[in-house]
């Protein structure tokens, strides 16, 4: 059955990170997903969310709005910048984070998993 989830439907009590929020859009519990997991996050004004992976899931992030400095490996040793229009691909188990540039606007980003789960392992900072 197809599903419409609007901005009040999503769930909020998905696992966090510090730093960002997330709400699930599609997912087991919202929309009956037998493999997929959506969702959107934001950063606040100047936000730096704490260091996480997810576990066995590949992720997609899309950019809608703000500029994100997006850091990962081991120790945080690479990083990018992605702005509005961009996807960056996360592979399973990637340590990473996202700090929003803009120190006076919200960033906001979809995000995609290939597992029901909103697997979000947070992990000390490597650096």
């Amino acid at each position: 059955m197809v599903r419409i989830i609007k901005p009040a439907d999503r769930d909020s009590s998905t696992a966090q990170t510090p730093g960002m929020r997330r709400e699930a859009a599609i997912s087991e519990l919202t929309a009956g997903s037998a493999g997929l997991w959506m969702g959107i996050a934001a950063n606040e004004p100047g936000g730096i969310s704490g260091a996480h992976h997810h576990g066995k899931n590949e992720s997609g992030i899309y950019i809608l709005k703000g500029r994100l400095r997006f850091r990962w490996g081991e120790k945080l040793e690479h990083e990018a910048v992605a702005e509005p229009g961009d996807f960056i691909f996360v592979p399973p188990f990637e340590v990473h984070l996202e700090e929003n540039m803009d120190t006076e606007h919200e960033a906001e980003f979809l995000l995609a998993r290939n597992g029901l789960e909103g697997i979000v392992v947070n992990v000390p900072d490597p650096r």
